[in-house]
């Protein structure tokens, strides 16, 4: 019994240690606070983590600009005030034309499952590695990248095809979403996603380069954008986890290869459970009694007719900078391959 009581204290003891010395990591992510993904991840993902290393390793996902501006997170990651983010490759398109190009592709994959295996098995980690090491004095680890969603356009007016973007205002990102609308015959808006809704409500854009349609229609956009363009005709935006490398140089092998397997499981399953509730709220706006008149799904004709513009803003954006057309190459080598290019 004394040996018992003895086992059982010593037990004790350990579990406290380990429960004393467990790690909250900061991870600034590019959504909203009630955006289904972050609540997603940090309500289903998150605990798994935590019980996967017992609970040595717990993060904390924090919405877009709570921590600095979203701009401005590859360089908060890779000085420390920032223990990593989860957060939009586009962000950092102001250090090297190579992040928007390599950030979205505009119009070149067909599913976001296409984006993950480009990202995670033909090359695009390696090279987004190499990448963020130029522009992070090589203090910023990436773990894993992919899109997680073919994203919606919400508009507050009919767009059917191609010849209906001429003349209309849309928010997009700078680079390659702005570009293509641009070429298309709208005219492109550089305003933050925090203004899409007043901006729609207000009629100062007639739509806007938004997020999933989960994700719009939590934040409210069908009210304001009763004409969503379902599956999207442009964005499937690639997200990345990365890591201060000082603090992933203090996890374990164990523990990094965790991390690993731990992205690898999350990003499949966040895409097939938003997908899942695309549909959910889909099938509820074309029921009727929501403020949705009516989800646009462009023809095969119009799609591929936007896609050929698309190849000329690729090209074109490729020429900016040596890593763009880096990163151009990754991508098309993957799109050859899969052959959804010639």
């Amino acid at each position: 019994m004394k040996l018992m009581k003895t086992l059982c204290a010593a037990a004790l003891a350990a579990g406290l240690a380990t429960g004393a010395g467990a790690e909250i990591y900061r991870l600034q992510t590019s959504q909203n606070a009630g955006d289904f993904t972050l609540q997603y991840l940090q309500n289903v993902w998150v605990p798994r983590l935590t019980a996967m290393s017992g609970g040595e390793i717990e993060l904390e996902l924090l919405p877009i600009n709570s921590v600095v501006p979203a701009a401005e997170g590859l360089d908060a990651v890779s000085m420390g005030i920032l223990d990593g983010f989860h957060d939009a490759v586009s962000r950092s398109t102001g250090k090297d034309p190579a992040f928007g190009m390599f950030a979205d592709m505009v119009a070149a994959y067909d599913t976001p499952d296409q984006g993950q295996t480009m990202c995670m098995n033909a090359g695009g980690k390696a090279f987004l590695q190499k990448l963020v090491d130029k522009y992070s004095d090589n203090m910023v680890h990436v773990v894993g990248c992919a899109p997680y969603t073919r994203e919606s356009l919400p508009a507050a007016v009919p767009i059917r095809g191609v010849d209906d973007l001429k003349g209309l205002k849309i928010r997009a990102p700078e680079g390659l979403p702005a570009e293509l609308f641009s070429r298309a015959g709208a005219t492109s808006v550089p305003i933050p996603f925090s203004e899409v809704y007043t901006s729609l409500e207000k009629g100062i854009i007639d739509a806007a380069d938004a997020s999933a349609y989960v994700n719009n229609h939590a934040t409210g956009l069908h009210k304001v954008a009763p004409y969503p363009i379902q599956p999207g005709i442009h964005s499937q935006a690639i997200l990345y986890l990365t890591f201060n490398k000082d603090v992933w140089d203090a996890f374990t092998p164990a523990q990094q290869e965790m991390i690993n397997t731990w992205y690898m499981a999350a990003l499949p399953d966040l895409r097939r459970y938003s997908n899942l509730e695309d549909y959910k709220i889909i099938a509820k706006d074309r029921a009727g009694g929501t403020n949705v008149k009516e989800i646009i799904d462009w023809s095969p004709e119009d799609r591929a007719k936007f896609r050929e513009i698309a190849k000329s803003v690729w090209e074109d954006y490729a020429k900016l900078s040596p890593l763009a057309q880096e990163a151009y190459e990754v991508q098309v080598q993957y799109l050859r391959d899969a052959g959804l290019l010639e």
